[in-house]
């Protein structure tokens, strides 16, 4: 007869918004699960949430009113802020967690606040080089930040800082990109380029690719493409590849990265730090278009961190020509010494224990004996601890 299992430390994770602070949240909490802790999401009301959690087991999700702070809205924000604490607060009195962690975006501080006021000990993860301005309002009160660019920590003024890298979600690692081609509908033996401008797709990448579409046709008609365009540019981008005769799968969106990265042989992208963490634990080389506009240009910061260990290729969208991108994607995909060069630098970015080193710093942090190290719990054991087998989405005010 099997010992019944000891209660386990209750973790709320905030980490919607984008995707890029979602992936690295859901990377932790799968870490957390894997070890019989019971863990809570939470997320914004945004489309790109509800669609990346689906997959998302033996957690509880919690949907926020929250909302991003933008020139003439901030009656809003603050409002969704207001909102976002009041409920998370009335259900941390009802189930207070052991501890909370932030991801960052404007779901994170709330919760965070909220967890803070219920006693659980408070952490913070921070992606980008430069750190965002949620994670750096609740820096000061968390009890501990996780970063991942070593420069973000001396930004943060915050009582510890621990270098970890990006969490990336465990179906992230290299493989045979010919079977990845194969589930994807592509002809293995032919090269695969994936456009994407992160979780919500990027117009910038999008019309860029599309002016640069006649001339690669024609310099590398044997090419395949696989485009994310987001949920606003997906017939034009069909149409244009279907005009051309170049093969092309496009979506607005695809759960499976894991299968597009795979099949890559080079990707055009932003350079959000999630995308380039992912980009690294699947060795893809990369052209980066940093989004201009991106606050504090952190994806530049992003960008050029990574380009300068040779890790990737930065072109900055305002210097971003279709001849530029050409080229430079024909580097990319067709020299494979600069490809092997690049994927030995990509693999100084990878950090595939981040995930497991968060994990266990939040739980030796609540000071449980039972802790050290964990054991990775069986899919039985998970079951007897009654944990929830399926994602529960709860829209909470």
């Amino acid at each position: 007869m099997t010992a019944p299992i000891a209660p386990f430390p209750y973790v709320a994770i905030a980490c919607g918004g984008t995707g890029g602070h979602l992936f690295p949240g859901l990377a932790v909490a799968e870490e957390l699960v894997g070890r019989n802790c019971p863990v809570a999401l939470f997320i914004s009301p945004k489309e790109v949430d509800q669609q990346s959690v689906r997959t998302a087991k033996g957690v509880e999700i919690f949907i926020l009113p929250a909302v991003a702070f933008q020139r003439g809205s901030r009656f809003a924000f603050m409002q969704g802020a207001w909102r976002s604490w009041s409920a998370a607060r009335k259900l941390f009195q009802a189930r207070p967690p052991c501890a909370a962690l932030a991801m960052g975006g404007f779901t994170s501080a709330p919760p965070i606040l909220a967890a803070k006021q219920a006693g659980a000990k408070t952490f913070l993860h921070e992606s980008n080089a430069i750190p965002g301005r949620a994670n750096r309002w609740i820096a000061h009160p968390v009890d501990q930040a996780f970063v991942g660019f070593p420069s973000a920590a001396a930004r943060l003024h915050v009582r510890e800082a621990t270098v970890t890298g990006t969490p990336v979600r465990s179906e992230f690692h290299t493989r045979p990109p010919e079977a990845c081609r194969l589930a994807l509908g592509f002809d293995p033996a032919r090269p695969v380029v994936l456009v994407m401008g992160g979780s919500q797709g990027a117009s910038g990448i999008n019309d860029l690719m599309l002016a640069s579409l006649p001339l690669l046709a024609k310099r590398a008609p044997h090419w395949q493409w696989l485009h994310l365009t987001g949920p606003h540019d997906a017939d034009k981008a069909k149409q244009a590849y279907v005009s051309l005769g170049v093969q092309a799968s496009v979506h607005p969106f695809l759960a499976e990265m894991d299968l597009a990265l795979g099949a890559a042989s080079a990707a055009i992208s932003r350079a959000g730090a999630s995308s380039l963490a992912e980009l690294a634990a699947m060795r893809v080389p990369a052209l980066l278009v940093p989004f201009p506009y991106a606050a504090d240009n952190h994806q530049f910061c992003n960008a050029f961190a990574v380009a300068e260990s040779g890790a990737a290729r930065l072109l900055e969208q305002k210097d971003a020509t279709p001849e530029r991108v050409a080229g430079q994607l024909i580097e990319l995909v067709e020299n494979s010494g600069a490809r092997d060069t690049m994927k030995t630098a990509l693999a100084c970015w990878h950090s595939p224990n981040a995930a497991r080193q968060i994990a266990e710093t939040i739980l030796r942090a609540v000071k449980s004996a039972d802790f050290s190290p964990l054991p990775v719990c069986t899919a039985a054991q998970r079951t007897e601890a009654s944990l929830p087998d399926e994602t529960r989405l709860k829209a909470v005010a």
